[in-house]
């Protein structure tokens, strides 16, 4: 058996290599396409991470042994692969941006036919990834969720701010009420009560002394 080119295996290598580090590969069909419309499809995928690569079929399905089922299946006719890495300024590129930068040219160039591809190592077929690039992009779903995550603590700076407020008018209310007034009312007539019983009980005591006082003077004179 004839061993393999070094420019082979280099090939096969660089496919494998690429298909193990991407969140996404996805496939297509670009029968018909020009030279510059493909160049054109490659600058628009570059700023969201995306890989424009055509390679020989047969050296692909070498590199995917170990990829998701079915997709070696998809590697018929002149086909390319587009890779989700990393966008020129270093972050990771946005699959959703990618799959939508594939379908948007596709519906402008109808030559371009998208097959389907892996996900994360899940097989997914062509309406799978049709679908995939109707979601909305990161931006949109990181403001959304940052908006759902502000609502609720606007809400509790609101009411935080409300509290001090509410209790002045419920004071206010209480005095309006008549509520303190009844409670210094209780208050001083409590205190007055306790000073007329005592008053009581002081009096009580002195005509007890004096009925006592009285008594031995009159035993004496008898």
């Amino acid at each position: 058996m004839e061993n393999p080119r070094p420019e082979k295996v280099a090939i096969v290598d660089e496919v494998r290599d690429r298909i193990e580090n991407a969140e996404a590969v996805m496939i297509t069909e670009y029968r018909g396409l020009t030279v510059s419309a493909i160049a054109e499809l490659r600058t628009s995928l570059r700023p969201v991470g995306g890989r424009y690569k055509i390679y020989k079929n047969t050296l692909v399905r070498r590199a995917a042994n170990d990829v998701a089922e079915g997709f070696t299946d998809l590697l018929t006719g002149p086909t390319a692969l587009t890779f989700t890495e990393q966008t020129p300024e270093g972050e990771t590129g946005d699959v959703v941006a990618v799959a939508k930068v594939l379908k948007d040219f596709g519906k402008a160039n109808p030559e371009l036919i998208i097959k389907g591809g892996v996900f994360e190592g899940n097989f997914i077929d062509a309406t799978e990834l049709g679908q995939l690039a109707e979601i909305e992009p990161r931006e949109v779903l990181l403001a959304k969720l940052a908006g759902a995550i502000a609502a609720p603590m606007s809400n509790l700076a609101g009411l935080l701010q409300a509290l001090p407020r509410d209790l002045a008018y419920g004071l206010k209310a209480l005095v309006d009420q008549g509520g303190v007034g009844s409670v210094q009312n209780a208050e001083d007539s409590t205190a007055s009560n306790a000073d007329s019983t005592e008053s009581d009980s002081t009096e009580s005591t002195k005509e007890t002394d004096a009925a006592g006082d009285e008594s031995p003077a009159q035993e004496s004179e008898a």
